[in-house]
């Protein structure tokens, strides 16, 4: 069975008795939108085009470490604040248009979650019936942990930035021409500087924009937006241990996007549900998806084992189980 003749993104193919209800295969590799879905697939298609040079202007990220220190070891040296200075400016500029991004995918997120929630429908029946938002979600989930993933090997960023605010500060008493102000003012300053502090920003603007979502939908049960992370945490745990699925895959990238996308949703459960992931009565089977995460490669999983111990909200609550506490060791 090829994935073409599978043809919909969601095949109910088993439906097994126990609680996690039925299997799905998720085709992340080639789901279409449907008429109904096309408007909103569109609006998020804008901003997920833009992910991977995103990633690479982040990647390619080098820091203005050696001028900074130079400038302020000689404070008296007007050639060397001033390079620095150049050398800092472009950085914010990046550093803003990075920032502007996850506001774009804030928005995007926002728009799929409308979509993958509204009634009458279960969870399980949106994601079925709209496979490629399903995809787009996911889609979301993965860029932000790679985000997350290098961001957090550039402490160069943090660095470079309180240069620029200390300096911009001095410069404003010496009243001297800033051009980049109009660029990023103080305000935009304040929430870029919001932002780079966190050591997940992405995955902090995600966890935020669902909870918003929860808060302003008032009519809207909870559920039904737990649901449908736990359904997805399900659906990619099941792919992953069953070799009948991953031998569809046609890219063993499919496999590693599987498994972040588990580790995003877990962690957004995490953030949004009262109660956490973690504990019994979540719908996530975390001893399952942390055992598929342990048989994979170790190179292929050690950032997202480290994104579950270090970016979870509940994982020291007392009602961990302390199995799943010493599998995270």
């Amino acid at each position: 069975l090829n994935v073409n003749q599978m043809g919909n993104l969601l095949k109910v193919l088993t439906c097994t008795e126990l609680e996690q209800g039925p299997n799905f295969f998720l085709d992340f590799e080639n789901a279409q939108p449907t008429d109904c879905e096309r408007d909103v697939w569109n609006q998020v298609n804008a901003v997920l085009q833009d992910s991977e040079s995103i990633l690479s202007g982040l990647q390619a990220y080098k820091g203005a470490g050696q001028e900074i220190r130079e400038a302020i070891q000689n404070p008296n040296d007007m050639i060397l604040q001033e390079r620095a200075w150049n050398s800092v400016c472009p950085l914010v500029i990046r550093l803003k248009k990075l920032y502007g991004f996850s506001l774009r995918l804030e928005r995007a997120l926002q728009s799929l979650l409308e979509s993958l929630t509204c009634p009458p429908y279960t969870p399980t029946q949106h994601l079925e019936k709209e496979q490629a938002l399903a995809k787009q979600f996911a889609e979301i989930l993965h860029f932000t942990l790679r985000f997350d993933e290098l961001k957090m090997r550039i402490p160069a960023i943090q660095n470079d930035f309180s240069y620029y605010r200390r300096t911009i500060s001095r410069n404003r008493i010496n009243n001297m021409n800033l051009d980049i102000e109009r660029e990023v003012n103080n305000e935009m300053a304040n929430r870029m500087s919001l932002f780079y502090a966190e050591a997940t920003p992405m995955l902090k603007t995600l966890s935020t924009a669902t909870t918003n979502f929860v808060t302003e939908n008032k009519t809207l049960p909870l559920e039904n937006t737990t649901d449908v992370l736990s359904t997805m945490a399900s659906v990619c745990k099941v792919m992953l241990e069953t070799p009948d699925y991953t031998c569809r895959f046609n890219s063993e990238d499919t496999l590693l996007f599987c498994m972040r996308v588990m580790v995003g949703v877990i962690i957004l459960y995490d953030h949004v549900h009262p109660n956490g992931a973690f504990n019994k009565s979540s719908k996530i089977d975390m001893k399952g998806c942390i055992k598929v995460l342990k048989e994979q490669p170790a190179d292929n999983v050690e950032g997202l084992l480290n994104a579950l111990k270090f970016t979870t909200k509940h994982l020291h609550d007392e009602s961990t189980p302390k199995n799943i506490r010493s599998m995270l060791q």
